[in-house]
């Protein structure tokens, strides 16, 4: 995926587009073992959670990965969680109005990041009920990565 070719109103026509209508504990698991296998076929270092209900249900590290990885992961999600949206979009609508998302008043960049990976879990009609994010990846394949996997679990 070309940054430059990724719309903001492409970012959330993703965001609507890949709802679930139902939720668990075992639909998580299934994202995040889609995501860890495809990741070891395609021998990526990346560390993958599916966060929802105020918990972890799914995390892993692959082969090669690194620890700060997985502070990546928990900013990422950290961001999704408080702004309800993708944090490729968070990103990029910063960088579209010629600002860092980090660099906000209001933003702790130790605490959030708005770099592609983090990707919000909405119930249709409910809202946000968790993320799942990847990282390791250029920030718009991380974005793409977890994009595709949605897109083939939700069919």
């Amino acid at each position: 995926m070309n940054p430059d070719i990724v719309s903001l109103d492409t970012l959330l026509k993703q965001e609507s587009d890949l709802q679930f209508t139902q939720f668990d504990h075992t639909t998580g698991w299934a994202l995040g073992e889609l995501l860890h296998q495809r990741a070891l076929q395609k021998q990526v270092a990346l560390v993958i959670e599916v966060f929802a209900f105020q918990q972890v249900i799914y995390r892993v590290a692959t082969a090669g990965a690194q620890p700060e990885q997985h502070h990546w992961v928990e900013r990422k999600r950290a961001s999704v969680l408080r702004f309800g949206h993708s944090t490729y979009f968070l990103g990029q609508s910063h960088a579209a109005r010629g600002k860092v998302f980090e660099e906000k008043d209001y933003i702790d960049a130790r605490v959030y990041a708005g770099h592609g990976g983090g990707f919000p879990l909405r119930l249709r009609n409910m809202g946000v009920i968790g993320a799942v994010t990847v990282s390791g990846l250029p920030q718009e394949e991380d974005h793409q990565w977890v994009v595709d996997a949605l897109t083939t679990l939700l069919g």
